[in-house]
This record gives structure tokens, sequence and C-alpha cells, in this order.
């Protein structure tokens, strides 16, 4: 699969590198670029079968101490967050792209404590005929 200028573009782009720029350190776990096979859609024909979209997450856990002894379950797991983000995308029929986006969000602050906020962004690349992909981004903070 050729990367797009789009997908380059997204990775530049941060959500929390805007946003949080201020903050001397931060750890951050992410992943971008998840493809996945999702019902969604408001289109009679988008009901009919599913389309790609493409996810990206970035879960802010603050200024968390360093792994002490190397183990994963001292950060954040990400393949945890991208199976989980398939799972979610794949439950059942969503109509906008803003409802699977607050669902995601939803589940990640949900799913850990360290988590102070999430960014999903979600794009349909074969939404406009003109375009790489239209789609959304959401940011939730905990609190």
């Amino acid at each position: 699969m050729a990367v797009s200028i789009w997908a380059i573009n997204m990775v530049k782009n941060s959500v929390f590198r805007r946003i949080r720029s201020e903050e001397k350190s931060a750890t951050r776990i992410f992943v971008r670029g998840l493809s996945v096979q999702a019902s969604i859609g408001v289109h009679p024909h988008e009901h009919e079968e599913t389309q790609s979209v493409i996810i990206d997450i970035e879960l802010d856990l603050g200024d968390v101490p360093a792994p002490d002894e190397d183990r994963l379950a001292e950060t954040f797991d990400y393949a945890l967050v991208a199976d989980n983000a398939e799972r979610i995308a794949q439950e059942a029929h969503v109509q906008l792209v803003e409802t699977l986006a607050d669902r995601i969000t939803r589940w990640a602050l949900d799913a850990d404590g360290r988590v102070q906020a999430c960014a999903v962004r979600i794009a349909k690349p074969q939404a406009l005929l003109k375009a790489d992909a239209a789609g959304v981004e959401i940011i939730r903070r905990r609190g």
C-alpha cells in the first residue's frame, strides 16, 4: 500500500504536539494509519457493504515515570489500543465518523486511569472523489 502525502502530513501534525507544545515532558502512545473495514455512513449504499477507514489514535499519559523494569505493564499497550479500535469499528453500523471516534476516545479514557486525554482521527479515503480523504478528529480529556 502506497503512503500518500495525506498520511505523511497526518504524522507531522500530531494533535497533542499542537495543543500541548508548552509542556516539557509527556508520554504519548500512538497508533497511526490503522486500516479497518467498517460499516459506516449515512447513505444507503454505505449500509450494504463495509468500507475502509483509517484510524489514528493518540493517548496522552502525561508526565509518567520511565519504566523501571522494562515491562509492558508499565505503559499502555498500543496493540491493545489498535485491537480495541478495530473491535469498536466493527461492532455495528454507525452513521457518523464522529460517533465512531467518540466511542474510541471513551473506551481509551475508561480503559486506563493514566490516560489524561485521547485524540482520534478517522478518515474515509473514498468519501470524496476529489480528495485524498475526509473525516473527523476528536479530542477528549479526562475530567
